[in-house]
């Protein structure tokens, strides 16, 4: 089977949640012995750097690169609210990649054109006017679901609208995606019954995010306990949610536990969140090794209110033996049980709640934790998932 993987940045170097979900199906690919062609988008925020990606992924892979400008651009942003374009998914569109895109499928033939991302669909006329293969939407999130979500969480009236609007125009261009495509590989059933509600009439398929569950390695649990969030800081509903744990859930659990520290990490850490004088919180901005800054600290803390798809930070952290604080949106798609291997908590008085229920009892720390590793062990492991992967495909 040879397989056209049309990626919205670079797989690899892996320095975020999308590129680890990228790179982990490709070397699946590789590891069930799919002949596999990766073209992708390269941008300033993702750069096409060759020197940083691994031997084996480049003569497997023969990846090509073009650079899009997808920076945001408030005329075209606001000429979009008239026109009733998605500027969100537009602005990922270029001539340049285009034609490399026909140059490929005019070279080669393909059984299957696996579009990751939502932001790859303007490319879905030129793959079916240059081959007959199936075309498949890795979908990562519905992505009108987190405007969606962040236009409900905001206070900002003008900006409320916006988003709303936003909202509607990604709606309404996934409802003309989804049976414009020959199957959906969703991220998480919530995902994928919600194309259904959508009217999706193409073959759905959940394939969730998976690990290479021996390269987590497990430490002994921590006598000292602190709290840390990871995540990359340019992305909106990270920065909703730290906002909102900050300024309204930190300082109620520093009334109960006035020693108790949160250290916070991540890539492209704006000013404002620099320069915050809460108590007891240590922002260390990107760190060099994600893996040693988890196993470094005790409690994961992921407090999203606004995000879709499925964490893969979660998953990681579960990975390494770590307890995980998550309201129910950050545990999406994760088939997670509350209280045995990941802590629920969607309000205020939730985390304080599950904190006090930890600390009552310390046992319960390394006992979560090895639970919650079990889990991505039997549920997130990456041979398994991409095995279904090829499945689907050959269903097709």
């Amino acid at each position: 089977m040879k397989v056209l993987q049309i990626c919205h940045k670079p797989p690899q170097p892996a320095i975020d949640g999308g590129c680890i979900a990228i790179n982990n199906i490709t070397k699946g690919f590789i590891k069930n012995g799919i002949e596999v062609k990766v073209i992708a988008i390269c941008t300033t925020k993702h750069p096409f750097q060759i020197e940083k990606k691994e031997r084996e992924f480049l003569e497997k892979t023969n990846i090509e690169a073009v650079f899009v400008d997808t920076e945001l651009n408030i005329v075209d942003a606001f000429s979009s609210l008239v026109t009733s374009d998605s500027y969100n998914i537009s602005r990922f569109f270029s001539p340049d990649f285009d034609r490399l895109l026909r140059k490929t499928l005019e070279e080669s033939s393909f059984d299957i054109v696996h579009l990751e991302s939502l932001f790859m669909s303007p490319y879905i006329g030129t793959v079916k006017r240059f081959s007959n293969a199936k075309i498949v939407l890795r979908s990562h999130n519905l992505e009108y679901m987190i405007w969606e979500r962040l236009a409900n969480s905001t206070t900002n009236k003008a900006k409320k609208v916006y988003l709303k609007i936003l909202a509607k125009q990604l709606k309404q261009f996934e409802k003309n995606v989804i049976n414009n495509v020959d199957g959906i590989a969703a991220i998480t059933k919530e995902d994928g019954d919600k194309y259904l509600n959508l009217g999706c009439n193409k073959p759905i398929v959940t394939i969730p995010f998976g690990i290479e569950v021996k390269e987590f390695k497990v430490s002994p649990v921590k006598t000292s306990f602190d709290l840390f969030h990871i995540g990359s800081m340019d992305w909106k509903p990270n920065l909703e949610a730290i906002a909102w744990f900050g300024e309204s859930v930190w300082p109620k659990i520093q009334e109960v536990y006035p020693d108790l520290k949160f250290h916070l990490a991540g890539r492209n850490m704006p000013n404002w969140l620099l320069k915050t004088n809460w108590k007891n919180i240590e922002n260390h901005g990107e760190v060099v090794n994600a893996k040693e800054f988890i196993l470094d600290h005790s409690i994961m803390v992921v407090p999203l209110l606004s995000a879709g798809g499925m964490r893969i930070k979660i998953v990681e952290g579960m990975a390494l033996g770590k307890v995980v604080i998550s309201t129910s949106i950050g545990a999406e798609g994760i088939d997670y049980e509350n209280r045995k291997n990941i802590l629920i908590a969607d309000k205020k008085s939730d985390f304080i709640s599950q904190l006090v229920w930890l600390f009552e009892d310390k046992s319960r720390i390394e006992e979560i934790g090895s639970n919650a590793r079990k889990l991505v062990e039997e549920k997130y492991n990456n041979d398994r998932i991409n095995e279904q992967l090829v499945l689907f495909y050959h269903s097709l």
